[in-house]
């Protein structure tokens, strides 16, 4: 295992910011800042300049951060191939998801999958599609389970799944008595967003824009942050919301949400994505082939 301090210093190099760094590595900034400050007195050099609220690397903080992200590179491999020889498959997971995906999918995989291997110790980091991706390409996680392919570069994009996406409103609603729906019809009536970033709204601004509906045009209410906060605010009347068809299951068997299908209807790909560059142990892709056939056979 590499030095902690030099994990932490790659953190804030790459984010050039203490707060974002801490978050990032699931620390208190103090604690990022102790470790800075311990390598620093190590090395006898300042690694950061620090002013007006920002940061930048010191000649001396380019020349770690080069040797650090080779040291770091090298340590994680060396680690996976040790554990590999064993025969075991052994050691961390850390996988990041949409909420969507998170929330209403991933739990049975990772169970299942933990259940196969008790020596992994899976942990599930949970955000939009655009912060998963570029945790992703940061190397803070393994690999990301998002609603579109990557668009940062140096990323691999797989897809897993085809995930459906319908219309939702209350029982009561004026939209429940259709047995299908169009992009133009839907102008008619009050919308509830995902917000800005989710893949869920760009597949969405995508659709209605193809179908020549501007999203700009429609009648929207609130953006919200999660399948659970759409499905609170569409029961009580207020709209209707597009989301994925795994996401109401109970909502629908109980008879608090009526689901209703896009025409044409509206499917996406679901993405694995993980680095180009970088060493795949054999327990990331072991994740990965199973995750897939995991989530095909739940978004059937």
């Amino acid at each position: 295992m590499a030095d902690r301090r030099l994990q932490v210093f790659h953190a804030v190099a790459k984010h050039l910011s203490f707060t974002r760094a801490a978050d990032a590595l699931f620390m208190t900034q103090p604690a990022v800042t102790f470790q800075i400050k311990q390598l620093e007195e190590q090395y006898a050099t300042r690694l950061f300049e620090r002013r007006h609220g920002s940061i930048s690397l010191t000649p001396a903080g380019e020349l770690v951060m080069s040797f650090a992200e080779k040291i770091l590179a090298l340590s994680d491999e060396l680690e996976i191939r040790l554990s590999e020889m064993t025969g075991e498959m052994r050691g961390p997971l850390l996988v990041g998801a949409s909420t969507t995906i998170a929330e209403f999918m991933l739990p049975k995989v990772l169970g299942e999958f933990n259940a196969m291997y008790p020596q992994v110790r899976a942990r599930l980091i949970v955000a939009n599609s655009e912060s998963i991706e570029n945790r992703v390409a940061e190397h803070t996680i393994d690999l990301g389970l998002i609603e579109a392919p990557a668009k940062l570069g140096g990323l691999t994009s797989q897809i897993c799944c085809e995930d459906e996406l319908r219309v939702i409103c209350a029982p009561d609603y004026p939209l429940a008595e259709m047995q299908e729906v169009t992009p133009s019809v839907l102008e008619e009536y009050e919308f509830i967003s995902r917000e800005p970033g989710s893949g869920t709204r760009e597949i969405t601004d995508a659709y209605f824009r193809s179908h020549h509906v501007a999203p700009e045009s429609l009648k929207m209410q609130m953006e919200l942050g999660s399948p659970e906060a759409l499905k609170g605010v569409v029961s009580t009347g207020l709209g209707f919301a597009i989301v994925s068809r795994a996401v109401v299951n109970k909502e629908l068997q109980l008879g608090d949400l009526v689901s209703i299908p896009l025409n044409p209807p509206l499917t996406r790909s679901l993405y694995l994505v993980y680095p180009q560059d970088r060493f795949q142990s054999r327990l990331c892709a072991t994740f990965i082939e199973f995750a897939k056939s995991k989530l095909k056979e739940l978004t059937l």
